[in-house]
C-alpha cells in the first residue's frame, strides 16, 4: 500500500522519507480496517422493525394542479367567526385517478398556505374505514410540488461547483454523492435496526472521509496526513459527546420527531442517535480545517525546507488560529440559524436565559455547538503537529 500510495501522489510526496511514508500508511491502513470490520459488523441486514399500527403510514400522496379555490364560513360554524375554509377544486396528474378533479377542503392557516389557481401541490388521500368502502375518498393539502425549482438549484450548485473546481470540483460532486450513498444504504438502516449509533455514526463518517477527500485533494501524502488528524479530532469529538450527554442527562426526548420514533418504534436508542448526530455533523468542518493545515505546513516547507518541526508547527498554527476563530463563529451561527424559530419562542416566552439555557431543547444545541466546537479546535494543533513531523523528517534526512 506504501508503493500504491507513493506512485499516484504528488511530486511533494518525494521530500517525505520512505519510512515516515510508511509509519503515516500503516497508521491509516490500520484505520482502514477497522472501518471495513465496522462495516461488514454493522451492516443492516434489511429486516427494519415494523412500525406499530398506530404509526403505519396508509394515506398516499398524489401530484395534483390547483384549478379554482373557493374561501368561506366552515361548515357548521357562525359566520361571525374568525375562522374561515378553504375549498379548493385540484386536477390530480398521477395516480390511477388522474385527470379526475378532487375537493381539497380545511380551514386557513393564518396565511401558512396560500394556494392559488395553476398552483402545483401534493394532495394526500386518507383511507376509508373498511366499512366504507363506497365512499368518496377524501382529500387534503399535504404540500407544495418543490421538484422543478429543487432540479434548478441541483443544476446551479454542480455547474459553479464544476466551473470553479474543474476535474476537482467534478470529483468533489463524485465524493458527495458517495456520502449520499454511505447515510442512505448503511448509516440509517443500520442504526433503525438497532446498532449503535456512535459506532455506526463513527465507522460511516470513517469510510465517508476516506473516499471524500481522496477523491477531492488527490491520492497523497498530504491528504492522508490531514485524514490521520480528521480520524483522531472524530474520536476525540465522539468521546466528549458520550461524556457530556450522559452527564448532562440528555434524553433525546427533546424533538417531536423524536417523540414520535419513540412512539412507533421501541428500539431506537434516541440518545446513542443523537451522539451519533454529533459525530457526522462534526465531520464536514473538521475536513476542511485539517486539509487546510496540512497543506498550510507543506507549503511553508516548500517555501523554506530549512525549517525544523518547532518552526513549521509555530507557524502553520498561527494561519490555523484565524481559520478557527471564523471557522468556530460560522459553526454557531449554523446552529442557531437552524434553531432561529426555538429561540424566538423562548424569547417571547420571557423565561430566565438559564432556564432557557438548560432545558433539554436549547441544551442539546449548546452540546452540539461547544462539542463540535471543541473537536475543530483541536484538530488545528493536532493535525499541524502531524503534518510538521512528517515534513520535516525530510530536512532531517537531507541533512544527515
Amino acid at each position: 500500500m506504501g508503493a500504491h500510495l507513493h506512485a499516484h501522489g504528488s511530486d511533494d510526496d518525494d521530500i517525505v522519507p520512505r519510512r515516515t511514508r510508511a509509519l503515516l500508511t500503516g497508521a491509516l491502513a490500520v484505520a482502514a480496517l477497522a472501518t471495513l470490520v465496522g462495516l461488514v459488523a454493522l451492516w443492516p441486514s434489511g429486516r427494519a422493525p415494523e412500525l406499530n399500527e398506530a404509526f403505519e403510514f396508509d394515506a398516499e400522496l398524489h401530484d395534483a394542479v390547483v384549478e379554482t379555490i373557493d374561501r368561506g364560513a366552515c361548515a357548521g360554524t357562525d359566520p361571525s367567526d374568525a375562522i374561515t375554509c378553504v375549498s379548493v377544486e385540484a386536477r390530480l396528474t398521477e395516480g390511477p385517478d388522474a385527470g379526475t378533479t378532487v375537493i381539497v377542503e380545511g380551514p386557513t392557516t393564518s396565511g401558512a398556505v396560500e394556494l392559488k389557481a395553476g398552483e402545483r401541490i401534493v394532495v394526500g388521500e386518507s383511507p376509508n374505514p373498511p366499512d366504507s368502502a363506497s365512499l368518496a375518498p377524501q382529500y387534503y393539502f399535504a404540500d407544495y410540488q418543490r421538484q422543478t425549482p429543487m432540479l434548478w438549484l441541483a443544476v446551479l450548485f454542480v455547474v459553479a461547483v464544476v466551473a470553479l473546481g474543474r476535474w476537482r470540483g467534478l470529483r468533489a460532486l463524485v465524493a458527495l454523492a458517495v456520502t449520499m450513498l454511505v447515510l442512505t444504504v448503511f448509516v440509517l438502516p443500520a442504526v433503525l435496526e438497532g446498532h449503535n449509533p456512535v459506532a455506526v455514526a463513527l465507522t460511516g463518517s470513517a469510510a465517508i472521509m476516506f473516499v471524500a477527500l481522496y477523491l477531492s485533494h488527490g491520492f497523497n501524502l498530504r491528504t492522508s496526513t490531514a485524514m490521520l488528524g480528521t480520524l483522531l479530532s472524530l474520536l476525540l469529538t465522539g468521546a466528549l459527546a458520550l461524556v457530556f450527554v450522559r452527564a448532562s442527562r440528555i434524553t433525546g426526548l427533546a424533538s417531536e420527531e423524536a417523540l414520535f420514533l419513540r412512539a412507533s418504534t421501541s428500539s431506537l436508542n434516541l440518545q446513542g442517535l443523537l451522539l451519533g448526530g454529533i459525530v457526522i455533523g462534526s465531520l464536514g468542518v473538521l475536513d476542511d480545517v485539517t486539509v487546510t493545515q496540512a497543506s498550510a505546513v507543506w507549503e511553508l516547507h516548500k517555501a523554506n525546507p530549512s525549517l525544523g518541526w518547532r518552526r513549521l508547527y509555530s507557524s502553520a498554527l498561527r494561519i490555523g488560529r484565524d481559520h478557527i476563530a471564523s471557522t468556530v463563529n460560522t459553526l454557531v451561527l449554523a446552529y442557531a440559524g437552524a434553531s432561529l424559530p426555538l429561540l424566538i419562542l423562548f424569547t417571547q416566552a420571557q423565561r430566565p436565559l438559564g432556564d432557557v439555557a438548560t432545558g433539554e431543547v436549547v441544551a442539546v444545541e449548546i452540546l452540539r455547538t461547544l462539542v463540535g466546537s471543541i473537536g475543530l479546535v483541536a484538530s488545528v494543533p493536532v493535525t499541524t503537529a502531524l503534518a510538521a513531523l512528517v515534513v520535516a523528517t525530510s530536512g532531517e534526512a537531507a541533512a544527515s
